[in-house]
C-alpha cells in the first residue's frame, strides 16, 4: 500500500529557516518539496566532492574484501586525510600505469636487436655514418637480401616471430630505399629500459600500498559520505524555498507520513513556527513511501525496476507479488535448480549481511516455485522423472508437455481477468463506478464467453452460447463497453470510443494472452536444453573408452551443459516475468507511473525513525 501523507506548508522568519530546517533534518520525518533546483557553486562542488566520495568507497570497498586476511592496515587519522591520500595515489596510478605500458612495450620493441651501445651509435653518427634499422618478414627477407647486399651494406641482427630485424650501414644524409619497414633507432638498451620499469613497478607497490593503508579508513569514510549526501539535501531544500515579503520570509512545503504527524506537530509548536497543514490536492505532487507485509515487500524491488506508483493510485506490489514468484518457477521448471536456489539463499540469510537478506528470501521463494513446477513437469537437471523407477507408481500425476501448455494459456487468462478486476475496484475507489463501468463490460463479455466455452465441457448445459443468461450477459457487456465507456460525454461519442477501445482491447489481448505461451516454451526449453547436455556428455564419454578419461569428459560435459543452461534459464526465467508484470499485468490492471520516493529530511542516525 502507498502510505497516506499530509502537506505541511510552513512559514518562516528569513533567518530562523535554515534551523528549522536542521530541527527537520534531526527529526527525519518531512519530505521537503524541491523543485527547479539549480545548483550554485558552493553546491555543485558538494555534488562533485559526493561522486568522488562514492567512487572512492566502492574501490575502497573492493579492496578491502581482495586483501589478505593476515595483512595488518594501519589506517590514516582521519577520513579526509584517507580521502585525499586515495584521490593522489589513483592520480599517480594512472601516470604510472601508462608509463609502464609505454616501457613494456619499448623493451618487446627493443629485445630483438640484442646487446648494443647507444654511445657507438651517436659516435657513429658523427663520423658520417648513419645506420638504418628495418624489420621485414624472415622468407621475404631471405628471397631479396642477395640484391639488396649488391647496393648496401646489410647486417642482419635477428629473427623473431617471423620477422627479421637488420641494419643497413649508408653515409649521413643518404637515403636507403629498400622494400621493409624501418623502426626507430633505440635510444636505450634493454637493460636500462628493464632498471626504469623495476623503478616504475616500486612505485606502483608504493601507491597501492598507500591505497590499501586508505582503506582501513572504509568505516569513517561512509559516515563522511552519508554527512555529505545529508547536507546537500538540506542546502537543496534550502535554496529552492520560496521567499515572500521583500524576502523577510521564507515558505516551506513539506511532507509527512499521516501516522507521524505527532512528531512533527510536537516539533512545530516546540519552534514555535507557523504552519499549515492539509491533504493532498489533485495538482499536488506527494512523495510515495510504500508498506507492506513481509511477503509483499520483497518483491518491491522488482516493481522500482519499472516505477513507483503515483500518489493517489493503487500499489500493485501486493497483487503481482504472488504471480512473479510463480511465472519465475514456470519459467524454470526445473526441481534441482530449484534447490540450488534454496540452499543459495539459506547460506545467504546465514552469511550476508542484514540489508541483503531480503534479497536472499526472495531468492528461496523463487526458489520453491521452481521445485513445485520442476517436479510437476517432471524435470531435475534434464533427468526425466517419470521414466524413473522410483516414480513408476506416479507417473500419471506428472503433467505433459501438452498439459503445461494448456496450464500455461489459463495462467495467462486469470491473470488477465485478475488485472482487469483490481483495474474496476481501484478506479472505483479512487476515480467513482461510473468511469469503470466501460470495463466491467469488458470483464463481462469475457467471463460469459468463458463459462459458455468452458462449462458444457464439464457437464454443465444450462448456460452456453444458446441460453438466455449467456445473451443477456452479453447484451448487457456490450451496451456498457460501447455506450457508457466515457462519462460525461455524449452517446455518439462513446459509441465511437467503444468502438476504437474493441478493436484494441481484442487486439491487445489476444497479444496478451499469447505471451504467456512463453512461460511454458521457456520451461519446456530448459529442460530439453539440460537433457541433451547429458545424453551428449554420456554418449561422447562411452565413445572415448578410456576408463578414467571417459568418466572425466563426461562429468566435464555434464557440469558445463548444467551450468550453462541454468544460468540462460535462470536469466529467462527474471526477465519474462518482469515483461509479464509490467506489460500485461501492469497495462490491464491501470498502473499509473511517475512517483517520486518518499526522501525526508534525516541524518543518518534516524534512518530507522520511520
Amino acid at each position: 500500500m502507498i502510505v497516506p501523507m499530509v502537506k505541511y506548508s510552513f512559514v518562516l522568519y528569513h533567518k530562523e529557516y535554515e534551523s528549522f530546517l536542521e530541527k527537520l533534518q534531526e527529526l527525519g520525518m518531512v519530505d521537503i518539496t524541491i523543485k527547479d533546483w539549480e545548483p550554485d557553486d558552493k553546491e555543485r562542488q558538494m555534488v562533485s566532492s559526493i561522486e568522488q566520495m562514492n567512487k572512492t568507497v566502492d574501490a575502497l570497498s573492493k579492496l578491502a574484501k581482495e586483501k589478505d586476511e593476515g595483512v595488518e592496515v594501519i589506517p590514516y587519522s582521519s577520513a579526509e586525510e584517507a580521502l585525499h591520500k586515495y584521490t593522489g595515489a589513483t592520480e599517480e596510478l594512472n601516470r604510472l600505469g601508462s608509463e609502464q605500458a609505454r616501457l613494456e612495450k619499448e623493451i618487446k620493441d627493443t629485445a630483438p636487436w640484442g646487446d648494443f651501445s647507444p654511445a657507438t651509435l651517436i659516435w657513429l653518427k658523427n663520423d658520417n655514418v648513419d645506420l638504418h634499422f628495418f624489420t621485414k618478414p624472415a622468407n621475404e627477407f631471405r628471397k631479396i637480401l642477395p640484391q639488396w647486399q649488391q647496393e648496401y651494406i646489410v647486417e642482419e641482427i635477428n629473427t623473431v616471430g617471423g620477422n627479421t630485424y637488420f641494419v643497413v650501414v649508408g653515409r649521413e644524409g643518404e637515403p636507403v630505399r629498400i622494400d621493409a619497414i624501418e623502426v626507430k633507432a633505440p635510444d636505450e638498451t634493454v637493460e636500462e629500459k628493464e632498471v626504469l620499469l623495476a623503478r616504475i613497478e616500486a612505485e606502483i607497490k608504493a601507491q597501492n600500498d598507500i591505497l590499501l593503508r586508505a582503506s582501513g579508513n572504509l568505516d569513517e569514510m561512509k559516515v563522511l559520505q552519508q554527512e555529505w549526501k545529508e547536507n546537500l539535501h538540506l542546502s537543496q531544500a534550502a535554496t529552492t524555498a520560496t521567499k515572500a515579503a521583500e524576502d523577510t520570509l521564507v515558505i516551506l512545503e513539506g511532507w509527512s507520513p499521516v501516522e507521524e504527524q505527532g512528531r512533527v506537530d510536537s516539533l512545530i509548536e516546540k519552534a514555535s513556527v507557523f504552519a499549515v497543514k492539509d491533504e493532498p490536492q489533485e495538482h499536488d505532487d506527494p512523495p510515495v513511501l510504500l508498506r507492506n507485509n513481509r511477503f509483499a515487500r520483497l518483491f518491491e524491488v522488482i516493481g522500482n525496476l519499472y516505477s513507483l506508483p503515483k500518489y493517489g493510485t493503487a500499489d500493485l506490489t501486493p497483487y503481482f507479488a504472488p504471480f512473479y514468484m510463480i511465472f519465475f518457477g514456470f519459467c524454470l521448471a526445473d526441481a534441482g535448480v530449484g534447490v540450488l536456489y534454496v540452499i543459495a539463499a539459506l547460506i545467504g540469510l546465514a552469511k550476508l549481511p542484514g540489508k541483503y537478506k531480503p534479497f536472499a528470501k526472495l531468492v528461496m521463494y523463487c526458489g520453491f516455485s521452481t521445485i513445485f513446477f520442476g517436479f510437476i513437469s517432471g524435470n531435475m537437471f534434464g533427468v526425466v522423472l517419470p521414466e524413473l523407477g522410483i516414480f513408476a507408481n506416479y507417473r500419471d500425476y506428472f503433467l505433459t508437455a501438452d498439459n503445461m501448455f494448456m496450464l500455461a494459456i489459463g495462467v495467462g487468462i486469470f491473470h488477465i481477468l485478475y488485472a482487469m478486476i483490481l483495474n474496476i475496484i481501484f478506479t472505483t475507489k479512487y476515480r467513482g463506478f461510473r468511469y469503470s463501468l466501460g470495463l466491467l463490460g469488458w470483464v463481462i463479455i469475457i467471463l460469459s464467453g468463458l463459462a459458455a466455452f468452458l462449462l458444457p465441457n464439464l457437464g454443465i448445459t444450462n448456460f452456453g452460447t444458446s441460453s438466455v443468461p449467456f445473451w443477456i450477459l452479453m447484451g448487457v457487456g456490450l451496451v456498457l463497453m460501447l455506450f457508457l465507456n466515457s462519462p460525461g460525454k455524449n452517446i455518439f461519442v462513446n459509441f465511437g470510443s467503444g468502438l476504437w477501445n474493441t478493436y484494441n482491447n481484442v487486439t491487445g489481448l489476444l497479444s496478451d494472452v499469447l505471451s504467456y505461451i512463453r512461460l511454458f516454451a521457456l520451461g519446456l526449453s530448459g529442460g530439453i536444453l539440460a537433457l541433451v547436455f547429458n545424453k551428449l556428455g554420456l554418449e561422447i564419454g562411452d565413445t572415448l573408452g578410456i576408463p578414467v578419461v571417459s568418466q572425466l569428459v563426461t562429468v566435464f560435459i555434464i557440469v558445463f551443459g548444467q551450468g550453462l543452461t541454468i544460468f540462460m534459464a535462470s536469466l529467462s526465467a527474471f526477465v519474462h516475468p518482469l515483461r509479464l508484470t509490467f506489460v500485461e499485468f501492469y497495462n490491464n490492471a491501470g498502473f499509473v507511473d511517475g512517483g517520486r520516493p518518499y526522501n525526508p529530511l534525516k541524518k543518518e542516525k534516524n534512518n530507522n525513525n520511520v
